[in-house]
Order: C-alpha cells, then sequence, then structure tokens
C-alpha cells in the first residue's frame, strides 16, 4: 500500500491529484457537497495509482522481449 502511494508518479498522476484537490476546495468554499465527493474520487485514483478498469487494468508493458522481435518485410507497391 505504501509503494503504491509513494512509487511511480508522473504528470499526469501528479495533474490528477492537483485537479481533484482544486475541485475539493472550490466545492466546500461554495458549499457544493456533491462536487466534493467528484474531487475525493479525482484525488483517491491518483492517490492509490488506478484508473476506471481498475488496479492495473490499463497497464501497458514497454518492455520487449527476445521472442517477439521479428523481422519485418517490406513489399514494393508500384
Amino acid at each position: 500500500m505504501k509503494s503504491t502511494i509513494f512509487n511511480n508518479w508522473n504528470f499526469f498522476r501528479i495533474l490528477r491529484l492537483i485537479l481533484g484537490v482544486i475541485i475539493i476546495f472550490e466545492s466546500i468554499y461554495s458549499k457544493d457537497w456533491q462536487m466534493t465527493i467528484v474531487g475525493l474520487l479525482f484525488a483517491g485514483l491518483a492517490l492509490f495509482n488506478i484508473g476506471s478498469c481498475g488496479a492495473g487494468g490499463c497497464y501497458t508493458s514497454t518492455k520487449l522481449s527476445e521472442n517477439n522481435k521479428k523481422e519485418i518485410k517490406y513489399e514494393e507497391v508500384v
């Protein structure tokens, strides 16, 4: 749990957290409690690094293994 919160921060995760905090403060200031829930959702998703697909559901690996490398053959079309 600790490693999820403190590791793998990127620009979009920080942006979601900042937007969530801004939404929370603005909704408290305007006394719009429904938007506070939306702000908590944004901040919570960023804090725990989860997305709409659940924990790690949208993650794509950037590592290429040696087995997946194939030679690409190009054909000239005239």
